[in-house]
Protein backbone atom coordinates (compact mmCIF):
# COMPACT_ATOMS: atom_id res chain seq x y z
CA UNK A 1 0.00 0.00 0.00
CA UNK A 2 1.48 3.57 -0.93
CA UNK A 3 1.92 6.15 1.17
CA UNK A 4 -1.52 8.22 -0.19
CA UNK A 5 -3.66 5.20 0.21
CA UNK A 6 -2.49 4.73 3.61
CA UNK A 7 -2.76 8.65 4.72
CA UNK A 8 -6.54 8.19 2.88
CA UNK A 9 -7.33 5.53 5.23
CA UNK A 10 -6.12 7.08 8.10
CA UNK A 11 -8.27 10.29 7.03
CA UNK A 12 -11.45 8.53 7.07
CA UNK A 13 -10.80 7.20 10.82
CA UNK A 14 -13.81 9.01 12.43
CA UNK A 15 -13.04 10.93 16.51
CA UNK A 16 -13.66 8.65 19.23
CA UNK A 17 -13.71 9.03 22.81
CA UNK A 18 -10.91 7.42 23.67
CA UNK A 19 -7.01 8.26 23.23
CA UNK A 20 -5.86 7.82 19.46
CA UNK A 21 -1.73 7.33 19.92
CA UNK A 22 0.22 9.07 17.02
CA UNK A 23 3.89 8.21 16.90
CA UNK A 24 6.59 9.30 14.65
CA UNK A 25 9.91 7.63 15.31
CA UNK A 26 13.61 8.25 13.75
CA UNK A 27 14.87 4.56 14.15
CA UNK A 28 18.45 5.76 12.87
CA UNK A 29 21.24 4.78 15.71
CA UNK A 30 22.42 7.48 17.33
CA UNK A 31 26.15 9.03 18.13
CA UNK A 32 26.81 5.56 19.97
CA UNK A 33 25.17 3.23 18.00
CA UNK A 34 22.25 2.76 20.10
CA UNK A 35 18.29 2.92 19.26
CA UNK A 36 17.40 5.59 21.10
CA UNK A 37 13.31 5.59 20.20
CA UNK A 38 12.89 2.75 22.11
CA UNK A 39 13.79 5.13 25.64
CA UNK A 40 11.36 7.53 23.75
CA UNK A 41 8.59 5.69 23.61
CA UNK A 42 8.59 4.44 27.15
CA UNK A 43 9.22 7.46 28.76
CA UNK A 44 6.36 9.68 27.00
CA UNK A 45 4.15 6.90 27.49
CA UNK A 46 4.82 6.43 31.34
CA UNK A 47 4.49 10.52 31.45
CA UNK A 48 1.02 10.74 29.11
CA UNK A 49 -0.48 7.45 30.91
CA UNK A 50 -0.51 8.92 34.30
CA UNK A 51 -2.64 12.04 32.72
CA UNK A 52 -5.35 9.56 32.76
CA UNK A 53 -6.87 7.83 35.93
CA UNK A 54 -5.73 4.51 37.43
CA UNK A 55 -8.00 1.38 36.11
CA UNK A 56 -9.56 3.77 33.51
CA UNK A 57 -10.34 2.51 30.37
CA UNK A 58 -8.54 5.52 28.59
CA UNK A 59 -5.59 4.37 30.58
CA UNK A 60 -5.97 0.91 30.13
CA UNK A 61 -6.29 1.20 26.08
CA UNK A 62 -2.68 3.05 26.51
CA UNK A 63 -1.38 0.49 28.20
CA UNK A 64 -2.48 -2.22 25.63
CA UNK A 65 -1.39 0.26 22.52
CA UNK A 66 2.40 0.65 24.55
CA UNK A 67 2.01 -3.32 24.17
CA UNK A 68 1.31 -3.69 20.85
CA UNK A 69 4.22 -1.01 19.69
CA UNK A 70 6.71 -2.36 21.40
CA UNK A 71 6.14 -5.67 20.07
CA UNK A 72 5.74 -4.30 16.52
CA UNK A 73 9.00 -2.13 16.99
CA UNK A 74 11.29 -5.43 18.45
CA UNK A 75 9.71 -7.65 15.46
CA UNK A 76 8.77 -6.09 12.40
CA UNK A 77 10.91 -3.15 12.19
CA UNK A 78 12.83 -3.83 9.34
CA UNK A 79 16.95 -2.92 9.87
CA UNK A 80 16.86 -0.59 6.97
CA UNK A 81 14.42 1.63 7.72
CA UNK A 82 15.15 5.53 9.08
CA UNK A 83 11.55 6.05 10.72
CA UNK A 84 8.48 4.44 11.55
CA UNK A 85 4.90 6.34 11.87
CA UNK A 86 2.48 4.11 13.88
CA UNK A 87 -1.12 4.65 14.80
CA UNK A 88 -3.14 2.95 17.46
CA UNK A 89 -5.82 3.39 19.44
CA UNK A 90 -6.76 -0.31 20.96
CA UNK A 91 -10.01 0.22 21.78
CA UNK A 92 -11.13 1.48 18.62
CA UNK A 93 -9.64 -1.33 16.90
CA UNK A 94 -6.88 0.95 15.30
CA UNK A 95 -3.30 -0.40 14.67
CA UNK A 96 -1.58 0.90 11.31
CA UNK A 97 2.40 1.49 10.66
CA UNK A 98 4.38 2.99 7.96
CA UNK A 99 8.08 2.24 7.73
CA UNK A 100 10.23 4.60 5.47
CA UNK A 101 13.60 4.37 4.41
CA UNK A 102 13.56 8.50 4.27
CA UNK A 103 14.49 9.51 8.06
CA UNK A 104 12.16 11.21 10.08
CA UNK A 105 14.13 14.50 11.65
CA UNK A 106 12.31 13.78 15.33
CA UNK A 107 10.72 11.98 17.73
CA UNK A 108 7.24 12.55 17.83
CA UNK A 109 4.03 11.33 19.97
CA UNK A 110 0.64 12.97 19.93
CA UNK A 111 -2.15 12.05 21.49
CA UNK A 112 -6.07 12.80 20.59
CA UNK A 113 -9.15 11.55 19.48
CA UNK A 114 -8.18 10.81 16.09
CA UNK A 115 -4.40 10.28 13.94
CA UNK A 116 -1.79 13.15 13.44
CA UNK A 117 -1.74 13.45 10.16
CA UNK A 118 0.25 16.51 9.22
CA UNK A 119 3.94 14.91 9.79
CA UNK A 120 2.94 12.16 7.75
CA UNK A 121 1.05 14.32 4.81
CA UNK A 122 4.98 16.57 5.18
CA UNK A 123 6.83 13.35 4.38
CA UNK A 124 4.65 12.51 1.33
CA UNK A 125 5.24 16.04 0.53
CA UNK A 126 9.12 15.88 0.52
CA UNK A 127 9.51 12.24 -0.75
CA UNK A 128 6.89 12.09 -3.37
CA UNK A 129 5.80 9.00 -5.99
CA UNK A 130 7.09 9.71 -9.13
CA UNK A 131 8.82 7.77 -11.79
CA UNK A 132 12.84 8.18 -13.34
CA UNK A 133 13.61 7.03 -16.86
CA UNK A 134 17.09 6.61 -17.91
CA UNK A 135 17.53 5.93 -21.19
CA UNK A 136 20.40 5.57 -23.73
CA UNK A 137 20.10 4.09 -27.18
CA UNK A 138 20.48 0.60 -26.02
CA UNK A 139 19.11 0.39 -22.37
CA UNK A 140 16.30 1.92 -20.17
CA UNK A 141 15.58 1.86 -16.61
CA UNK A 142 12.39 2.57 -15.50
CA UNK A 143 12.31 3.31 -10.98
CA UNK A 144 9.25 4.46 -9.87
CA UNK A 145 10.35 6.11 -6.51
CA UNK A 146 7.93 6.67 -3.12
CA UNK A 147 9.44 7.42 0.18
CA UNK A 148 12.70 8.11 -0.52
CA UNK A 149 13.04 4.27 -2.03
CA UNK A 150 12.50 2.36 -5.46
CA UNK A 151 9.52 0.60 -4.87
CA UNK A 152 9.84 -1.25 -8.52
CA UNK A 153 12.10 -0.97 -11.62
CA UNK A 154 11.84 -2.61 -14.98
CA UNK A 155 14.57 -2.49 -17.62
CA UNK A 156 14.01 -2.38 -21.60
CA UNK A 157 16.76 -3.50 -23.91
CA UNK A 158 17.30 -2.71 -27.29
CA UNK A 159 19.70 -4.38 -30.01
CA UNK A 160 23.37 -3.30 -29.62
CA UNK A 161 24.47 -1.03 -32.55
CA UNK A 162 27.80 -0.48 -34.23
CA UNK A 163 29.36 2.48 -34.92
CA UNK A 164 30.11 1.42 -38.70
CA UNK A 165 28.54 -0.38 -41.39
CA UNK A 166 29.67 -3.71 -42.43
CA UNK A 167 28.89 -6.60 -44.52
CA UNK A 168 28.49 -4.44 -47.29
CA UNK A 169 25.90 -1.65 -46.54
CA UNK A 170 26.28 1.60 -47.99
CA UNK A 171 27.03 4.31 -45.17
CA UNK A 172 23.57 6.16 -45.88
CA UNK A 173 21.63 2.52 -45.85
CA UNK A 174 23.15 1.17 -42.85
CA UNK A 175 22.63 4.81 -41.06
CA UNK A 176 18.71 4.47 -41.48
CA UNK A 177 19.44 0.78 -40.81
CA UNK A 178 20.51 2.59 -37.29
CA UNK A 179 18.11 4.38 -37.11
CA UNK A 180 15.55 2.40 -37.26
CA UNK A 181 16.11 0.41 -34.08
CA UNK A 182 16.77 3.51 -32.33
CA UNK A 183 13.46 4.52 -33.21
CA UNK A 184 12.14 1.19 -32.54
CA UNK A 185 13.42 1.11 -28.73
CA UNK A 186 12.32 4.29 -28.67
CA UNK A 187 8.85 3.47 -28.93
CA UNK A 188 9.12 -0.13 -26.76
CA UNK A 189 10.70 2.31 -23.94
CA UNK A 190 7.72 4.92 -24.29
CA UNK A 191 5.15 2.03 -23.98
CA UNK A 192 6.21 0.33 -20.96
CA UNK A 193 6.54 3.87 -19.18
CA UNK A 194 2.98 4.94 -20.14
CA UNK A 195 2.08 1.20 -18.90
CA UNK A 196 3.81 1.73 -15.64
CA UNK A 197 2.48 5.86 -15.29
CA UNK A 198 -0.59 4.19 -15.36
CA UNK A 199 -0.64 0.92 -13.21
CA UNK A 200 1.04 3.40 -10.26
CA UNK A 201 -1.02 6.43 -10.90
CA UNK A 202 2.46 7.99 -11.71
CA UNK A 203 1.56 12.01 -12.37
CA UNK A 204 5.46 13.35 -12.56
CA UNK A 205 8.73 11.79 -14.65
CA UNK A 206 12.04 12.82 -14.57
CA UNK A 207 13.92 11.59 -18.10
CA UNK A 208 18.00 11.22 -18.35
CA UNK A 209 18.44 10.84 -21.56
CA UNK A 210 21.57 11.37 -24.38
CA UNK A 211 21.43 13.35 -27.36
CA UNK A 212 20.53 10.73 -29.87
CA UNK A 213 17.19 9.32 -27.85
CA UNK A 214 16.04 12.52 -25.93
CA UNK A 215 14.64 13.62 -28.88
CA UNK A 216 12.58 10.58 -30.02
CA UNK A 217 11.37 9.42 -26.75
CA UNK A 218 9.67 13.25 -27.03
CA UNK A 219 8.59 12.23 -30.09
CA UNK A 220 6.81 9.49 -29.17
CA UNK A 221 5.35 10.43 -26.16
CA UNK A 222 1.58 11.04 -26.02
CA UNK A 223 0.82 14.16 -24.21
CA UNK A 224 -0.22 13.07 -21.29
CA UNK A 225 3.10 11.38 -20.98
CA UNK A 226 5.12 14.58 -22.03
CA UNK A 227 3.21 16.47 -19.44
CA UNK A 228 4.49 14.59 -16.84
CA UNK A 229 8.10 15.12 -17.60
CA UNK A 230 8.89 17.44 -15.29
CA UNK A 231 12.65 18.01 -14.81
CA UNK A 232 15.65 16.30 -16.95
CA UNK A 233 18.43 14.21 -15.03
CA UNK A 234 21.72 14.50 -15.67
CA UNK A 235 23.21 11.11 -14.38
CA UNK A 236 24.47 7.89 -16.86
CA UNK A 237 22.07 5.15 -17.03
CA UNK A 238 24.52 2.68 -15.49
CA UNK A 239 23.87 4.91 -12.33
CA UNK A 240 23.58 3.33 -8.88
CA UNK A 241 20.25 3.19 -7.21
CA UNK A 242 21.69 6.10 -4.51
CA UNK A 243 22.84 8.18 -7.29
CA UNK A 244 19.89 7.88 -9.21
CA UNK A 245 17.75 8.81 -5.81
CA UNK A 246 19.88 11.72 -4.35
CA UNK A 247 19.92 12.90 -8.00
CA UNK A 248 16.20 13.11 -8.16
CA UNK A 249 14.92 13.80 -4.80
CA UNK A 250 17.48 16.95 -5.40
CA UNK A 251 15.53 17.27 -9.01
CA UNK A 252 12.43 17.46 -7.41
CA UNK A 253 13.32 19.97 -4.88
CA UNK A 254 14.14 22.20 -7.04
CA UNK A 255 10.94 21.77 -9.27
CA UNK A 256 8.93 22.15 -5.82
CA UNK A 257 11.04 25.57 -5.23
CA UNK A 258 9.66 26.83 -8.72
CA UNK A 259 6.34 25.71 -8.80
CA UNK A 260 5.78 26.41 -4.98
CA UNK A 261 5.69 30.48 -5.27
CA UNK A 262 3.46 30.00 -8.96
CA UNK A 263 1.05 28.22 -6.85
CA UNK A 264 0.49 30.83 -3.77
CA UNK A 265 0.20 32.92 -6.32
CA UNK A 266 -2.76 31.83 -8.40
CA UNK A 267 -4.48 30.75 -4.54
CA UNK A 268 -4.05 34.54 -3.61
CA UNK A 269 -4.62 36.34 -7.15
CA UNK A 270 -7.76 34.17 -7.44
CA UNK A 271 -8.92 35.39 -3.86
CA UNK A 272 -8.01 38.68 -4.50
CA UNK A 273 -10.20 38.66 -7.84
CA UNK A 274 -12.87 37.18 -6.13
CA UNK A 275 -11.99 33.80 -8.17
CA UNK A 276 -10.89 30.05 -7.84
CA UNK A 277 -8.71 31.08 -4.84
CA UNK A 278 -9.26 31.45 -0.94
CA UNK A 279 -6.73 32.51 2.12
CA UNK A 280 -6.18 31.96 5.37
CA UNK A 281 -6.63 29.45 8.03
CA UNK A 282 -10.89 29.82 8.74
CA UNK A 283 -12.16 30.49 4.87
CA UNK A 284 -9.61 27.65 3.91
CA UNK A 285 -11.27 25.45 6.65
CA UNK A 286 -14.78 26.40 5.10
CA UNK A 287 -14.04 25.58 1.83
CA UNK A 288 -12.25 22.48 2.70
CA UNK A 289 -15.39 21.53 4.66
CA UNK A 290 -18.21 22.19 1.36
CA UNK A 291 -15.35 20.42 -0.76
CA UNK A 292 -14.55 23.18 -2.92
CA UNK A 293 -10.60 22.66 -2.34
CA UNK A 294 -8.66 21.51 -5.15
CA UNK A 295 -4.86 22.26 -4.29
CA UNK A 296 -4.68 22.78 -0.10
CA UNK A 297 -1.57 25.15 0.17
CA UNK A 298 -0.02 24.68 3.77
CA UNK A 299 3.20 26.01 5.57
CA UNK A 300 5.87 22.51 6.00
CA UNK A 301 6.31 24.03 9.30
CA UNK A 302 3.61 23.79 11.86
CA UNK A 303 5.09 26.02 14.16
CA UNK A 304 4.33 28.99 11.17
CA UNK A 305 0.65 28.08 12.24
CA UNK A 306 0.97 29.30 15.72
CA UNK A 307 0.00 32.90 14.82
CA UNK A 308 -3.37 31.33 12.67
CA UNK A 309 -4.68 29.55 15.23
CA UNK A 310 -6.02 31.97 17.34
CA UNK A 311 -8.83 33.46 15.12
CA UNK A 312 -9.75 29.51 14.63
CA UNK A 313 -9.56 28.42 18.78
CA UNK A 314 -13.17 29.16 19.02
CA UNK A 315 -14.65 28.11 15.62
CA UNK A 316 -17.59 25.58 15.41
CA UNK A 317 -15.80 24.13 12.81
CA UNK A 318 -12.87 22.53 14.82
CA UNK A 319 -14.66 20.02 17.59
CA UNK A 320 -13.06 19.80 20.99
CA UNK A 321 -11.04 16.84 21.37
CA UNK A 322 -12.87 14.20 23.10
CA UNK A 323 -9.40 13.31 25.12
CA UNK A 324 -6.36 15.64 26.57
CA UNK A 325 -4.00 16.49 23.71
CA UNK A 326 -0.53 15.66 24.54
CA UNK A 327 2.57 16.02 22.27
CA UNK A 328 6.22 15.59 22.26
CA UNK A 329 8.52 16.78 19.60
CA UNK A 330 7.80 19.69 16.99
CA UNK A 331 4.36 19.09 17.93
CA UNK A 332 4.73 19.86 21.95
CA UNK A 333 5.89 23.39 20.61
CA UNK A 334 2.54 24.53 19.43
CA UNK A 335 -0.16 25.01 21.28
CA UNK A 336 -2.81 22.37 21.27
CA UNK A 337 -5.21 24.43 18.89
CA UNK A 338 -2.58 24.75 16.13
CA UNK A 339 -2.03 20.70 16.18
CA UNK A 340 -5.80 20.74 16.12
CA UNK A 341 -6.09 22.95 13.27
CA UNK A 342 -2.88 21.07 11.76
CA UNK A 343 -4.35 18.09 11.24
CA UNK A 344 -8.19 19.76 10.66
CA UNK A 345 -6.83 20.96 7.55
CA UNK A 346 -4.87 17.62 6.31
CA UNK A 347 -7.68 15.34 7.09
CA UNK A 348 -10.35 17.18 5.51
CA UNK A 349 -8.08 17.78 2.21
CA UNK A 350 -7.63 13.83 1.90
CA UNK A 351 -11.57 13.34 2.98
CA UNK A 352 -12.75 15.27 -0.06
CA UNK A 353 -9.75 14.41 -2.70
CA UNK A 354 -8.03 17.95 -2.67
CA UNK A 355 -3.90 17.73 -3.03
CA UNK A 356 -2.06 18.94 -0.16
CA UNK A 357 1.37 21.05 -1.05
CA UNK A 358 3.52 22.03 1.96
CA UNK A 359 5.32 25.64 0.85
CA UNK A 360 8.77 25.45 1.98
CA UNK A 361 9.42 29.32 2.29
CA UNK A 362 7.46 30.26 4.91
CA UNK A 363 7.18 33.90 4.14
CA UNK A 364 5.08 33.29 0.66
CA UNK A 365 1.94 32.50 3.46
CA UNK A 366 3.14 34.49 6.06
CA UNK A 367 0.68 36.91 5.44
CA UNK A 368 -2.16 34.62 5.40
CA UNK A 369 -1.94 32.49 8.29
CA UNK A 370 0.08 30.01 6.98
CA UNK A 371 -2.65 28.71 4.90
CA UNK A 372 -4.31 28.98 1.42
CA UNK A 373 -5.92 26.89 -1.03
CA UNK A 374 -6.52 26.95 -5.12
CA UNK A 375 -10.12 26.12 -5.50
CA UNK A 376 -12.24 23.88 -7.89
CA UNK A 377 -15.31 26.18 -7.76
CA UNK A 378 -16.82 29.11 -6.04
CA UNK A 379 -20.20 29.26 -4.45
Amino acid sequence: MSLTQQLDRLAKFQPVPHPVVSVYLNTQPNDVGRDGHFAFVRKEFKARGETYAKGSAERQSLTTDLENISRYLEAELQPSANGVAIFACSAAGLFEAVQFIAPIERHWLSISDQPHLYPLARLESQYPRYAALLCDTNTARILVIASGEVVSEQEVKGVKTRQTSEGGFSQARYQRHIENFHLHHAKEVVDTLDRIVREEGITQILLAGDEVISPLLREQMPKHLADSVVDRLRVPVRSTVSEIIDASLAAMRRLNERTDREKVGEAIGGYRAGGLGVAGPDATLDALIRGQVDELLLTASMRDLRAAATSTANDTALAEPAVETAAAGEAADAQPEVVRLADELVTKAKQTSARVTFIEDPALLADHGGVAAILRFRI
